[in-house]
């Protein structure tokens, strides 16, 4: 959630603490290493021709109920898939003052689990659990500042505590989460950081015995300013992390990597404006696709075009449908894109957390738009 009081960054200061990097060579960004007042000009440079024009406008399908709690509550969202039954597809969402939401489709709650104040929230299919293969969710939980980890019944679509004990992280507060598949050496990683520093630890999930699954921690390093929105791609093994008040920054996801990192897009006011919140990856068929942000300052959804060296294609925002009654959304948090088909929408879907759901006296939720009104406003690639 975004907080107006708060110490700005100076990007450059990062910027060159890891000048470096030999990674670090983003497009259109050597002008931008110039004094403060040439700042408007490197938005200028970096922001694709056309798109000056402001975000396109977009509707919500489907909303949650509100979640049980006023205040900043609702965060991040991650979606499963199910593989038998795709109508049986299900929403995970963390409620930071209280536990895990779990939803169908329709935006409908199936189950909740009051297991603590859970802030961010991801998953991963084909884990190896005493000789079966389940999807694993994890998620931060400042309640005890540990790792809750879960695994999908496939029967039941509900999730169960699969934790070998409590997974303690040695943070002071767990904040943002982010899992990861290598396909390099098989295993299942989970990314998470504590909340002030934008310290980071990768931890390897481990399987026990007895159907369990415990954390061994392989890697540590330091963004080195709040950080919450990640997402690791397991087909490129590229993470990406948003550095609330600099940019998005790609590093390499592998346990053995080092901090050399690249600067995918600074903070410059049109593409994005702090903070930089949630981070989604909509896969198309050149496997790679689009990296999605949650531009929160400017209440948008920004996307860099992966097969173009980042290119900023465009931004929208999910505004109100007085059709439906659906409002939109305002200073989300996590986000969620997924370009698998899904009943009712075959091209997939976005998702947002609602800071504002509407009225301030109203609990937060989440809100899912049609994939297809995105790339039709924005005149995406097929």
């Amino acid at each position: 959630m975004r907080i107006t009081l708060k110490f700005q960054t100076n990007p450059f200061t990062t910027l060159f603490r890891h000048q470096d990097d030999q990674n670090m060579k983003p497009t259109g960004l050597t002008a931008c290493l110039l004094p403060l007042a040439f700042l408007a000009a490197c938005g200028e440079q970096t922001t694709a021709p056309g798109k000056d024009t402001g975000p396109v406008q977009v509707t919500a399908a489907m909303e949650t109920p509100a979640v049980e709690t006023g205040g900043d509550a609702a965060d991040d969202m991650a979606i499963w898939v199910n593989p038998a039954d795709p109508e049986q597809s299900r929403i995970i969402g963390t409620q930071k003052k209280s536990g895990l939401y779990v939803y169908d489709l329709k935006g409908e709650i199936v189950q909740f689990l009051p297991d603590g104040r859970m802030n961010n929230v991801d998953l991963r299919d084909g884990f190896d659990l005493a000789g079966r293969n389940v999807t694993v969710v994890a998620s931060t939980n400042r309640t005890n500042n540990s790792i809750s980890l879960y695994a999908i019944n496939p029967d039941t679509t509900e999730l169960y505590n699969v934790a070998n004990g409590v997974q303690a992280t040695g943070f002071e507060d767990p904040y943002g989460l982010c899992m990861y598949h290598s396909t390099r050496d098989g295993n299942f990683y989970v990314f998470a950081n504590d909340k002030d520093f934008g310290d980071y630890k990768q931890w390897k999930l481990v399987a026990t015995e007895d159907g369990k699954v415990g954390l061994e921690t392989v890697r540590q390093f330091t963004v080195g300013d709040q950080t919450e929105g990640c997402v690791a791609d397991d087909k490129t093994g590229e993470l990406y992390i948003g550095e609330e008040n600099t940019g998005i920054w790609k590093y390499n996801a592998e346990p053995q990597s080092d901090e050399h990192r690249q600067l995918v897009r600074l903070i410059d006011n049109k593409s994005l404006t702090a903070d930089v919140e949630g981070l989604a990856l909509y896969h198309t068929k050149a496997d790679k696709g689009y990296l999605v942000a949650s531009s929160q300052g400017s209440n948008t959804y920004a996307l860099f075009d992966r097969d173009n060296g980042y290119d900023y294609v465009g931004s929208f925002e999910v505004v109100d449908d007085p059709e439906t009654g659906i409002d939109g959304s305002q200073e989300t948090d996590g986000l969620e894109a997924l370009s698998t088909p899904l009943p009712g929408y075959p091209q997939g879907v976005f998702m947002a957390q609602d800071g504002f759901n509407t009225l301030p006296e109203e609990n937060q939720n989440f809100k899912l738009v049609d994939w297809r009104k995105i790339a039709q406003a924005l005149k995406l690639r097929p």
